[in-house]
């Protein structure tokens, strides 16, 4: 069975789109490889590519040399043009927040130098909820 497909997945891109997300870290390099991630293979040598909305513009203006590095690597002039498509990437984890600091020395919101001068009770529980829920750890 393979025999029979591994012609028509090579002419319609298939296996160079298979080579590309195997070795694609190493293509592309360490900067762009968590960046961008390839996720089609068209016609006269477009390669979509998924990329992070903030390093769009970068990996625009970027593009030749990224292409150079991808035709370097398959050993032949296969890619020509880069569509970059802006979504979420489907391998990175969100980024790590650090925990957030609790009151200091055990304080509680309630003790808030800030808050004494506050006349409304309202306003200054509505301000301790507020303190207590940025001091507590996620």
């Amino acid at each position: 069975m393979s025999k029979l497909a591994a012609p028509i997945a090579v002419k319609r891109g298939g296996g160079l789109l298979a080579r590309l997300k195997t070795d694609w870290p190493a293509i592309a390099g360490p900067e762009w490889g968590l960046i961008a991630w390839p996720v089609g293979y068209g016609r006269d040598g477009v390669l979509k590519l998924r990329t992070a909305p903030v390093a769009a513009l970068e990996l625009q203006h970027r593009a030749p040399l990224l292409i150079e590095r991808i035709n370097l690597y398959l050993g032949r002039a296969a890619v020509t043009r880069l569509v970059l498509i802006q979504a979420a990437l489907p391998f990175v984890s969100p980024p790590h927040r650090p925990a957030a600091n609790a009151c200091k020395s055990g304080a509680s919101a309630a003790a808030d130098p800030r808050l004494s001068h506050i006349d409304d009770p309202g306003l200054r529980a509505a301000l301790e909820r507020l303190a207590r829920a940025v001091d507590a750890p996620r």
